[in-house]
């Protein structure tokens, strides 16, 4: 008997990889690294000053303040926002670890609120109903690059008198309404580990509208020094936190760039909206019309295996990446159900399980968010980099999806 789906011994509909490999470097990263390699100034300088004020200014915010990657800006923004031992902090569990594991780094308590089962992004009304009298901060995730309803959390934040930090983590380039993210809120925070879509490997970056937050991020980044006072005091129990000078130029031939591969990006997912829309059994996510531009850190869908005769997302991707495409199924399980919130976890006893100031008890083994649970089984990724590929690449992935669904009763002998 014939098969045509490649996992089944039929012929692949590409047998190239996607043309673009990530990270894309160029000429501008190697006559950067190479001027301050040859400079002998390698350290906290000029360079790192000079990323901060373009990067700041590309995101529209008026203060930058670089550090080491994003787990340690998350951990430095919530100490600048004044959040500590035994408050309550929202998180979506549908994201790193760090969004939450920096909560606890600063003896706070981490508390979920599920997410929009339509956009992976932190549910408002979810959150409205996670606020108690101890809750002091909201951490939204722009997950995959889609800006959060900022206009609802703005609302919220204000009317209890709270904290709102943005996890943009991955919204490089993303606005709301015409305004980048990282400062819609208090302040906010970007990574550029090398997965993601502007990489020195490592490497992060607080950014605010707020001189008093960039100020105290500043401080506790850089040993409690502040501006205008002597090197070798110290004012705030900071740390090094800080970015090298090679990391800063590597940043700064980046970001030429990264406005034009975002544009690509779009382009590319709308591409994708248009070719999957109508293919039974997989489900767009939906964007925001106020979310002016869009990063697309990855490209998600959800994939319905009730639609599907019962065919498993695992089996799924494993057909997708015969015919070509890969594909990845995202996070296994929601953040709060990882053995480090779990009774199984170990390590120094920090909040929430050994907090003083905290008052009660909190039982990650009794959180349920349905929503996020959903997603673990049903979503796929498509990573940025296929994003940068051309029209012709991006169809392919569409043809890929299409024919597993035309001949998706082969997958039931797989």
């Amino acid at each position: 008997m014939k098969r045509n789906l490649a996992l089944c011994g039929g012929t692949p509909v590409r047998s190239k990889p996607f043309p673009v490999k990530w990270p894309v470097i160029g000429q501008e990263e190697r006559s950067n690294l190479l001027e301050v390699f040859e400079s002998g100034k390698w350290w906290y300088g000029e360079r790192v000053a000079e990323f901060e004020r373009k990067y700041a200014a590309f995101q529209d915010a008026k203060y930058g303040v670089s550090c080491a990657n994003g787990t340690v800006a998350l951990e430095m923004a919530l100490l600048a926002c004044g959040i500590g031992a035994g408050d309550e902090v929202i998180v979506p569990p549908y994201t790193f670890m760090a969004t939450a594991s920096a909560v606890m780094k600063v003896n706070a308590i981490p508390v979920f609120a599920d997410i929009d089962l339509n956009t992976a992004n932190l549910d408002v009304q979810a959150t409205a109903r996670a606020i108690t009298s101890k809750t002091k901060a909201i951490i939204p995730v722009h997950f995959s690059g889609l800006p959060v309803d900022m206009d609802a959390f703005q609302a919220l934040a204000r009317k209890h008198k709270l904290r709102l930090i943005e996890d943009a983590c991955h919204s490089w380039g993303s606005q709301w309404k015409g305004k980048g993210t990282g400062a819609l809120g208090d302040c906010g925070v970007f990574s550029f580990q090398m997965s993601k879509n502007i990489t020195a490997g490592e490497g992060g970056i607080l950014l605010t509208d707020n001189e008093e937050i960039a100020d105290a991020a500043r401080s506790y980044s850089n040993c409690g020094r502040i501006k205008g006072k002597a090197f070798y005091e110290h004012y705030l129990l900071g740390s090094n936190l800080r970015m090298t000078e090679l990391q800063a130029a590597i940043l700064l031939g980046q970001l030429t760039r990264l406005k034009a591969q975002t544009i690509k990006r779009e382009k590319s997912a709308a591409l994708l909206d248009r070719g999957l829309v109508d293919i039974p059994g997989i489900t767009l996510m939906k964007g925001d019309p106020r979310a002016t531009r869009r990063s697309y850190h990855m490209y998600m869908f959800r994939f319905r295996p009730e639609k599907w005769g019962g065919i498993s997302r695992e089996t799924f991707l494993k057909a997708l990446k015969a015919e070509g495409v890969a594909a990845n199924p995202g996070y296994p399980i929601p953040l709060y159900k990882n053995p480090l919130f779990q009774k199984s976890g170990t390590g120094p006893r920090l909040c929430p399980r050994s907090c003083p100031y905290y008052g009660k008890e909190t039982d990650y083994t009794k959180v349920c968010c349905p929503n996020a649970e959903q997603i673990c089984k049903e979503i796929c990724w498509v990573m940025h980099a296929e994003l940068l590929a051309g029209p012709a690449d991006v169809r392919d992935i569409i043809k890929a999806v299409a024919k597993i669904w035309e001949y998706r009763n082969e997958l039931n002998d797989v």
